[in-house]
């Protein structure tokens, strides 16, 4: 039985086993799958170790990414824009191949179960993180009329600009930069909802049947930030489980060449 794994710190709230076994299940794929708690200073050590006890894949969850991105001895397009691994892949030999699902993940999660259009909108990504990083290059080749960037460190969101700037309309921003705009998609790529904070958003930045997005996601389904887009009038807030969903999906597919259904899961996990 092929062994797979989720490598994070701390890992235990972790609905990834209980997604991929209901994805094994569907596709009749003989397979295991775990959640293993690991922290960066352990990282090149339980990397090495588990794929030499057979293991064939892993899952990284933050603060891994980066240290996943240096692991990996090829890389996807993907992956290299966004400067950070989320599935690896064993390759011939003891090789790994790193992808970075979560952004085709979250355009799976809009497009296809959300039924939403990114051609021509103004997107607003907050943070100018890791998570930012990870989905702002998918975005960009969605074709939105501009993607603003806003961060509480202009230099950072700026960066960001400089690593983007070729595949699409980028302009990064500070919080305060923000009064008086509107949007079609906020994206909340911060971990202030994590700590059930928010960042220093005007009101009013939400244009008609705007679309509030949390990356994080809530076992209730609900996060601070989500609630903010229902007091703002958003014609629709939501979490990130559906992109939890969607990332786990091409990782699945990465791996065992085979792309599952998600339709239903979420009701499931989350019922």
């Amino acid at each position: 039985m092929d062994r797979y794994a989720v490598f994070g710190f701390p890992i235990g709230h972790s609905l990834s086993p209980m997604i991929h076994q209901h994805f094994a299940e569907q596709t009749q794929q003989s397979m295991s799958y775990e959640a293993i708690e690991v922290n960066a200073d352990t990282f090149e050590t339980n990397v090495t170790d588990f794929f030499k006890s057979g293991g064939k894949g892993i899952n990284c969850t933050v603060p891994l990414k980066e240290l996943a991105f240096k692991k990996a001895d090829e890389l996807s397009q993907r992956a290299r824009f966004s400067g950070a691994v989320n599935t690896l892949k064993l390759l011939e030999g003891v090789r790994l191949y790193g992808d970075n699902t979560d952004g085709i993940g979250l355009l799976s999660d809009l497009q296809d179960n959300l039924g939403l259009s990114i051609k021509g909108k103004r997107i607003l990504v907050l943070g100018a993180g890791g998570a930012a990083r990870g989905i702002i290059g998918p975005l960009l080749e969605a074709k939105p009329s501009m993607l603003w960037l806003a961060n509480r460190t202009l230099s950072k969101a700026q960066a960001m600009e400089a690593v983007f700037a070729s595949i699409g309309n980028i302009k990064p921003v500070s919080f305060e930069q923000l009064y008086g705009e509107q949007f079609d998609l906020v994206i909340n790529a911060t971990s202030a909802s994590l700590s059930g904070a928010m960042p220093p958003l005007p009101r009013k930045l939400l244009a008609q049947g705007a679309v509030c997005y949390d990356l994080a996601y809530s076992k209730e389904g609900a996060t601070v930030f989500t609630k903010w887009g229902v007091e703002q009038g958003a014609a629709l807030s939501v979490d990130g489980l559906g992109m939890l969903l969607g990332q786990a999906a091409h990782a699945f597919n990465l791996w065992r060449g085979v792309m599952p259904d998600t339709i239903g899961l979420k009701e499931k996990l989350r019922p």
